[in-house]
């Protein structure tokens, strides 16, 4: 009786599965749909009302950004400056999360160099990024290096303190647990740590990619041969609003780009490390 109870169970449980995916499949149209129509509503209100309300030589029309960003995107230079920006923003990036993390990890681990540097550390993350700028360019030059420094520094101090205080926050009484067991240091690493630590360092991921954005454009405003700040300061030298914005959605785009690769490395690795599960929890 109680097996075919279960077996009861489990195939009304196989029936009602496609209903769910189903609605959740109905659900994520809806909201894609509502975007696109949020996008086309601005656009519309942004095309009448250019000229009449809005002046045009500031916010264009969306007809003539539209025309600007082809011509960029059909242009040698145009590529060579998103490659540029690219290559500067995913070198920073990479660069910048594994020195946040190897201090954080150190300094986490080492409670007197915790206390030692976290200070000094802190005052140095209080100067204003975008002003180490001209100073980067007077070690780096007017190259891509300059941008990458600036990125890192606003990516390395994000992932440190995610991590750094991860480590502080760690559930000591899981710790000893795992030790009077007979764990060893990575027995640790594995069971306490490394679940420990898997949130707040995707959480400083996904913080740290606009700011190595940022970091990149505002360098490249300052001074720079290519990339697209670049392109963006000439345009709005030249009062090109046009190119302005086909420049900004350039942006807009990267930022999505690189905000979706991280949003899916968060979700597989917490589904490997079988925290998926407890986020939805949370959620829920």
């Amino acid at each position: 009786m109680v097996t075919a109870t279960r077996s009861a169970e489990r195939t009304t449980e196989a029936a009602a599965e496609p209903r769910r995916q189903g609605e959740r499949w109905r659900g994520t149209a809806t909201v894609v749909l509502l975007r696109v129509a949020v996008i086309v509503l601005a656009g519309v209100l942004w095309q009448v009302l250019s000229g009449p309300v809005l002046p045009e030589y500031a916010v264009s029309k969306p007809t003539d950004v539209v025309d600007a960003l082809w011509t960029y995107l059909q242009s040698a230079q145009g590529w060579t400056d998103i490659k540029t920006t690219s290559i500067e923003i995913l070198a920073g990036f990479g660069i910048g999360v594994a020195l946040g993390t190897a201090a954080g990890l150190l300094l986490g681990s080492f409670r007197l160099a915790g206390q030692v540097l976290e200070p000094l550390i802190a005052a140095i993350n209080g100067i204003p990024k975008i002003a180490l700028a001209p100073l980067f360019l007077l070690f780096f030059g007017i190259g891509i290096w300059s941008k990458i420094a600036i990125a890192v520094t606003g990516v390395a101090f994000v992932v440190f303190y995610n991590i750094y205080l991860g480590l502080r926050l760690r559930q000591r009484e899981l710790v000893e647990i795992v030790q009077v067991m007979g764990g060893r240091r990575h027995h640790v690493l594995g069971y306490v740590t490394v679940p420990t630590l898997a949130a707040p360092f995707f959480a400083a991921l996904k913080t740290g990619g606009p700011l190595a954005i940022l970091g990149v454009i505002g360098a490249e405003f300052i001074a720079s041969a290519e990339g697209v700040g670049h392109e963006l300061f000439v345009a709005a030298s030249n009062l090109d609003a046009p190119n302005e914005f086909a420049g900004l959605i350039v942006l807009v785009v990267m930022t999505l780009i690189l905000n979706g690769i991280l949003t899916r490395l968060d979700a597989y690795a917490l589904k490997k490390l079988g925290l998926a599960g407890r986020r939805r929890a949370r959620k829920g």
